[in-house]
């Protein structure tokens, strides 16, 4: 017994030193007391002689002579044969922006002081006025039926208005004509305006995003700021950035448009410049652009600005008047007419200086657009999806209020009560995630994978809640017309969803496949080891930067094991009450998914990058803790209100299952069965354990969305929700009001109703015939009677003469030629069995 309990020390001793991350000597240090121990004070013979013998190989690791020459060495020359050296290109991709929280996911161990050390983001006075005034005075004048049916475009007095407040200007200094506002204001402005807007959302979510003026504040030379930036603030110069070629959509890299250095004639005078030809499309802005970023491959056959003839993906300022250029067509994307269309250019020749950052940054465009891709990615599209979700959420809840069926208001039936639940779920964790990275972002992070988690995320989200909106609306939101408030927005969607990276791509093939070099630990540094040309260097850097790793990935299978088997009650975190709870489960799940990336990572390879579904996993659980990291921490920032605890709580138990589940489908389609069954002893010791947000939790939350509550207003702040005859969500929130204060008299009426004090079925006589009894007042029946009028209003949906709705006339229609009978037939006769006859044909 003495012998067995001298055993387990020494193996606690190294269960410990790796959940702890003990450096190597230390560890080496810690686990030879243990064993000297064992051996002097124990009557063993046969177990101190084995563990000795894995000792000692363990102690010579700590001999950086003997480790290099005998393991690193060796490893090193194996790897530089097996691992094909990276291209520029992707070194431009794998290096752009910066790692934030999540490379805290990446290690297994995250270090909470980085995450809740960021301060709760807030606007500016000037920030906050532009919100209350020209953003509300922009959304006031939005009307969506005429901007979509009638104009199909926005019209001129809306133009007009977004260019004198300069609205194209957001991301501009201050000193360059511009607004200057932080991410956060940029994407509050850019909710607001989708929560009214999806046409006007999208053309001023572009020109403050990747765009020729965010290109020329990060790369142009001072020359090119003072030239351009003042005209795209003041709105003087329209501002496009085309990038998609007809042969090459998300592999920005296969642009086939090409530009030529050579010498030619630009105002008069003989300069070097560039030959340009393209073909694009799907750019927006590009119909009234008068200024256009252009992506182009550029060539340099007579060597006129230096020894290499192909220089790589360059960008360059085109002005759309010159010759050669054909702008003005647009496309109709989905029925939402923001204004986006193809351009062309044959030989359009600009002078050399009109590369961005000048011709010491040609060939340097494939970098520029994914460092600023970094930072766009996460602010435009998320904001519009974040919006549109605000406002449905808002008018969804107040709906399912007043609308009855069977007597109820429809958000009391659970089956409707889910959808709304999971409505208000998504729109809360979209709304975190897009604070807490702006308040990254302010902070002066341009953290890559985060931006790419958050548009695919919210953009996926805000699909499955425009789905959820027009369920629990029926057929109010299928005729369109005025008084439609959800179908522009619902058919809105897939234009997210396909831009700035499809998500497809970006979730198979961006998240964890950028993530897993960019963000862990070790990986990025010993691959600039393996391709150091000073080999003793790299040698020296790849031996320091593996046992590193080794012990990394020691530590997290040390680590998902015991908080596996503990189910990680003991692991320290830096909260108490019921969030404690998620962030020690936060603790776990990170351990493990280290580990699983260590693991795909050594065994298959490159093939893990042809393994896209594991990837992709992979990616969603890493999606899953950020996400519900950025819950946790939004919710701290807002003062961590009681009554907001089933949204926080319905929202971390949703990501963290789906996180268990990801884990547990990627072990199951892994190939290699061994290290799969291997992996989930490690990962889930005792089963998957953790289950998702109950039915009564639903219901919790479909309380504070179906009445007029600090909850629901504080989940759709900072939307248009003015109360005005324009907009539907002001007085649908009237009406949500007008329900509670009427909600008495109602049950006055039901009660009288079922007691056989009234005989009336029908709304308005039984309103009369309660009056008349004596079962409310005048006042009262007036009130009710005022209530029901404003709900049949908001309820109503709109119909057409055929006339207003065909854009030409229809042609006229041929009158069909009348059968002729037989002659021999009786005229009364019936007509013969069996098909018709088959029409005339011209």
């Amino acid at each position: 017994m003495e012998s067995w309990f001298w055993l387990l020390i020494v193996l606690g001793a190294g269960v410990t030193v790796a959940y702890r991350r003990v450096d190597l000597k230390t560890s080496t240090a810690v686990l030879g007391v243990a064993l000297l121990a064992y051996t002097v004070l124990s009557n063993d013979v046969v177990w101190p002689i084995l563990l000795w013998l894995l000792f000692v190989p363990l102690a010579l690791l700590n001999v950086e002579s003997i480790r290099r020459d005998y393991v690193t060495g060796p490893l090193l020359d194996v790897f530089r044969q097996m691992l094909p050296p990276l291209s520029r290109t992707e070194k431009d991709a794998l290096e752009a922006g910066t790692v934030w929280w999540e490379g805290e996911l990446f290690s297994g161990m995250p270090d909470w002081k980085v995450l809740r050390g960021l301060p709760a983001p807030r606007l500016t006075t000037q920030e906050q006025a532009f919100l209350d005034g020209p953003t509300e005075e922009l959304c006031r004048m939005l009307d969506d039926w005429e901007i979509t049916h009638e104009l199909v475009d926005m019209p001129e007095r809306v133009w007009a208005f977004i260019k004198k407040h300069r609205f194209f200007a957001m991301i501009i200094p201050k000193e360059y004509g511009g607004l200057g506002f932080s991410p956060l204001a940029n994407s509050i402005v850019l909710t607001k305006i989708a929560s009214r807007n999806a046409t006007a959302a999208s053309t001023i979510g572009v020109p403050n995003s990747l765009g020729p003026g965010e290109l020329l504040l990060n790369y142009g030379t001072e020359e090119q700021k003072q030239r351009w930036l003042p005209g795209l603030a003041s709105s003087e110069e329209i501002p496009c950035f085309a990038l998609t070629s007809s042969r090459a959509g998300s592999d920005a890299t296969a642009i086939v448009d090409t530009g030529i250095v050579c010498r030619g004639e630009f105002d008069g005078k003989d300069v070097i410049g560039i030959r340009l030809n393209w073909d694009k499309r799907y750019i927006t802005l590009a119909p009234i652009a008068t200024v256009l970023g252009l992506a182009f491959k550029l060539y340099d056959p007579e060597h006129l600005i230096g020894d290499d003839e192909y220089r790589g993906i360059t960008a360059a300022l085109v002005p759309t008047n010159l010759p050669g250029i054909r702008i003005g067509r647009r496309h109709f994307p989905i029925n939402i007419p923001f204004q986006n269309g193809p351009t062309q250019g044959k030989d359009v020749f600009v002078p050399i200086d009109h590369i961005i950052g000048g011709p010491e940054m040609a060939g340097q465009g494939w970098r520029m657009l994914v460092e600023l891709l970094a930072v766009g990615r996460g602010i435009v599209l998320p904001s519009n999806a974040l919006g549109a979700s605000m406002a449905a959420v808002y008018a969804s809840g107040a709906y399912a209020r007043i609308r009855r069926q069977f007597k109820l208001p429809i958000g009391k039936f659970h089956g409707v009560g889910e959808a709304l639940a999971r409505m208000a779920g998504y729109t809360y964790i979209m709304k975190a995630a897009s604070r807490v990275t702006c308040a990254a972002l302010n902070a002066g992070e341009k953290p890559a994978v985060p931006t790419a988690i958050l548009k695919y995320h919210n953009t996926e989200m805000g699909r499955q809640v425009a789905n959820d909106a027009m369920d629990v609306h029926g057929g109010k939101a299928i005729m369109l017309g005025p008084k439609n408030y959800l179908a522009r927005g619902y058919q809105s969607v897939p234009i997210a969803i396909t831009v700035e990276g499809a998500n497809i791509l970006t979730r198979n093939l961006i998240i964890f496949g950028q993530g897993v070099i960019r963000c862990h630990p070790f990986v990025l540094a010993e691959l600039n080891a393996l391709q150091d040309e000073d080999k003793t260097r790299g040698l020296v850097a790849f031996d320091r930067l593996l046992f590193r790793h080794v012990g990394y990935a020691i530590s997290n299978a040390m680590r998902s094991l015991v908080m596996g088997l503990t189910l990680s009650r003991f692991t320290d975190v830096p909260a108490a009450g019921f969030t404690r709870r998620y962030y020690q489960r936060i603790n776990r799940y990170s351990a493990s998914f280290a580990l699983a990336a260590d693991v795909a990572l050594l065994t298959l390879g490159g093939a893990l990058k042809r393994k896209e579904l594991l990837s992709a996993r992979l990616g969603d659980i890493l999606s899953y803790l950020y996400l519900t990291s950025m819950v946790l921490k939004d919710f701290e920032n807002q003062g961590s209100p009681a009554a907001d605890r089933p949204l926080v709580e319905w929202a971390c138990r949703t990501l963290l299952y789906r996180a268990q589940e990801q884990l547990h489908s990627f072990l199951r389609n892994f190939p290699n069965r061994f290290v799969a069954a291997c992996l989930r002893v490690l990962i889930f010791p005792r089963g998957r354990m953790f289950s998702s947000p109950s039915d009564e939790l639903g219901q919790e939350i479909v309380e504070l969305i179906i009445n007029p509550t600090p909850t629901r207003e504080r989940l759709c702040d900072h939307i248009y929700k003015t109360v005005e005859p324009s907009n539907p969500l002001g007085l649908l929130q009237q009406a949500l009001e007008g329900a509670d204060r009427v909600r008495l008299l109602e049950r006055k009426i039901f009660d009288a109703s079922r007691d056989g004090r009234l005989t009336r079925e029908d709304t308005p006589g039984q309103i009369d015939e309660a009056e008349r009894v004596g079962i409310l007042t005048a006042a009262e029946a007036e009130e009710i009677r005022s209530f029901d009028r404003g709900t049949l209003e908001l309820l109503a949906v709109d119909d057409f003469a055929p006339a207003e709705l065909a854009r030409r006339a229809a042609p006229a229609k041929k009158q069909a030629a009348p059968r002729r009978r037989e002659k021999t037939a009786p005229p009364d006769a019936p007509e013969p069995a069996g098909d018709d006859p088959a029409p005339p044909t011209d």
